[in-house]
């Protein structure tokens, strides 16, 4: 890691603390109870040939941040993919004219080639909003914290607090924008030898499973919707500048932000949707401004 890199983790870890939770207070198993062990802060997710597992939050939340410490598959992990991610509850799968989701989600590969943090976004049903970036330190090896902030001004996917993606509210331009509901936090892990390395052509060598990766420092502060429905989650979380994730300090990037951001998409992204240009016969509207 560059020095650059160095001074800036440091400052951000200092200046940016967060808002702890309990894992089985706040969260629960979504499936493959049997896979998944909670041991102190630590949650450990496993798959083999059987099942993968996951879990999802308690409660939902409109705007604000959430962040974990996550630690990787270590050795061989083609095939998998473990996923962090916001999703709207009233939805259980990427389908649905109405589903908002933004995910951060890790590309295992082959002994000695790097993971890859593949980031999306759906907003009303529509999603094809990928990026994909490697990283500037190995992430199987010690802890790392990934993070949300979302609020009516932007989406910010941050690694160790240093973001990665911004995705900015367009709405003025026609672009749909996730604001009305209210959304689950999750975590998994699973097969996806389909698709997640090398695009499908490397399969996962389940002589290698279980395959394990573990979470932990679960830190939320964001609008707690305590059950309500889509129109008071509007009433109580919607209101600008309300909280301190919408004040106007909150509407961008701050200016050292910005310099990480700048350095980041230069040294580290390798795929960008919004460049794909064979993928798209019109590229997506957001891209455009």
């Amino acid at each position: 890691m560059s020095s650059f890199m160095i001074v800036f983790l440091i400052l951000s870890m200092l200046l940016n603390p967060g808002v702890g939770v309990n894992f089985t207070d706040v969260f629960e198993s979504s499936w493959a109870p049997d896979h998944i062990a909670v041991v102190g802060d630590e949650v450990t997710l496993s798959l083999d040939s059987a099942s993968g597992c996951g879990f999802e939050s308690r409660f939902k939340y409109l705007f604000g941040k959430a962040s974990a410490q996550i630690k990787l598959v270590e050795g061989d992990s083609a095939g998998t993919v473990i996923a962090f991610y916001v999703r709207d509850k009233n939805h259980m799968s990427s389908e649905g004219a109405n589903h908002d989701e933004l995910d951060f989600e890790f590309l295992g590969n082959v002994s000695g080639e790097p993971y890859l943090v593949q980031t999306n976004i759906y907003v009303n049903g529509s999603g094809d909003r990928e990026q994909r970036h490697g990283l500037w330190f190995d992430p199987t090896t010690d802890f790392h914290t990934y993070s949300f902030f979302w609020n009516h001004h932007s989406i910010i996917f941050s690694v160790d607090d240093i973001p990665i993606r911004v995705f900015k509210n367009k709405e003025k331009k026609g672009v749909p924008y996730p604001k009305n509901q209210g959304m689950g936090i999750y975590g998994s892990l699973w097969n996806a030898d389909d698709w997640a390395t090398q695009g499908g052509r490397v399969k996962t060598n389940w002589s290698h499973s279980p395959f394990v990766t573990t979470f932990r420092s679960f830190e939320i502060d964001a609008c707690d919707l305590c059950g309500e429905d889509t129109i008071a989650a509007g009433a109580k979380c919607g209101k600008l500048a309300k909280f301190l994730w919408d004040k106007p300090s909150k509407n961008g990037l701050e200016k050292s932000k910005k310099r990480q951001f700048k350095m980041v998409q230069n040294k580290y992204l390798v795929y960008d949707y919004c460049k794909d240009t064979a993928r798209f016969n019109q590229m997506p509207k957001e891209c455009l401004y």
